[in-house]
């Protein structure tokens, strides 16, 4: 249930906000290199804000925050407590004076989230729900997707993402989108593709349209080590239009390993990637671990 504080409906607009900053032009002080693009539509914010696990179970991670636009929202929507983290110092201000009108809900990291440790800041079950900057949202994925131990930190990921991506992380075998990304997310996760978002909701306007995801760790996931499938999916897809027995001998198995490999995880060899299931992938991943050591 929401929980709007009345003192947050007295602030000016969050475009209001980024406009008193004089930040100039129409991107409105958006950086490209940051991967910037803003939301100020309330009701679309509120909306992602409800796309996740009730708001009143633990603690917000957000990524990326900029002028608060989905961080007004999800203290609107009455998330307990919001702990954002935030590279670009202009938007300190803003960010200020929300955290001053949250009442001690709202925390405010000033640094990079590839290298902030979020569980630091964290006492109680969590869950991140991000606009994330499209420069730094598959890596935030990826990182976040080979958490040890697991189950891990977080209980659920809402996250936007170019459509593509966005396609990319829920796709499975037989689909033209299957990818590293889907099999790494898939594995551990059980994932959902909720809403596309326009390109014309942002400031700037990007080229693509968005696409709000979700995914929910599974408690005991098919076991293989994180980095023994990644490994073994980019190989596997770094050379998608041939053969697995072909395309995974980037691995660096002799070939009887590798016709071993094969063996193990009931493969002909002529198969290709994207036919694979996350199940044989994982029998893949275990295999090259037990012949490469």
């Amino acid at each position: 249930m929401s929980q709007t504080l009345p003192i947050l409906e007295t602030l000016p607009s969050v475009r209001e906000e980024v406009e008193s900053l004089e930040l100039g032009g129409p991107r409105l002080g958006a950086k490209k290199s940051l991967g910037q693009n803003f939301l100020f539509d309330l009701n679309l914010t509120r909306k992602i804000a409800r796309s996740g696990l009730p708001l009143d179970n633990g603690a917000v991670v957000e990524i990326g925050p900029g002028p608060g636009g989905l961080t007004r929202a999800l203290l609107m929507e009455g998330a307990h407590r919001v702990v954002a983290v935030e590279r670009d110092e202009r938007f300190r201000p803003i960010l200020e004076r929300l955290a001053t009108a949250s009442n001690g809900r709202l925390q405010v990291i000033y640094g990079d989230a590839l290298k902030v440790d979020l569980t630091e800041h964290l006492n109680a079950p969590a869950q991140i729900i991000a606009n994330l900057p499209y420069n730094v949202g598959t890596p935030l994925l990826v990182r976040w997707l080979q958490t040890e131990p697991w189950p891990p930190w977080f209980q659920g990921l809402t996250l936007m993402f170019q459509k593509e991506v966005a396609q990319r992380i829920v796709a499975r075998a037989d689909d033209k989108h299957y990818g590293r990304l889907g099999v790494l997310a898939g594995w551990r996760c059980e994932t959902h593709l909720m809403f596309d978002v326009p390109p014309g909701a942002f400031v700037p306007p990007p080229k693509v349209t968005s696409s709000v995801v979700h995914l929910r760790p599974r408690a005991d996931p098919l076991p293989c080590k994180a980095s023994d499938l990644e490994k073994v999916a980019a190989a596997a897809f770094g050379q998608r239009r041939k053969m697995v027995r072909q395309s995974l001998k980037s691995l660096g198995l002799q070939a009887d390993g590798l016709a071993t490999l094969m063996k193990q995880a009931g493969l002909e060899g002529t198969e290709r990637a994207e036919t694979l299931s996350i199940e044989t992938f994982t029998a893949l991943a275990r295999g090259y671990r037990s012949l490469a050591g």
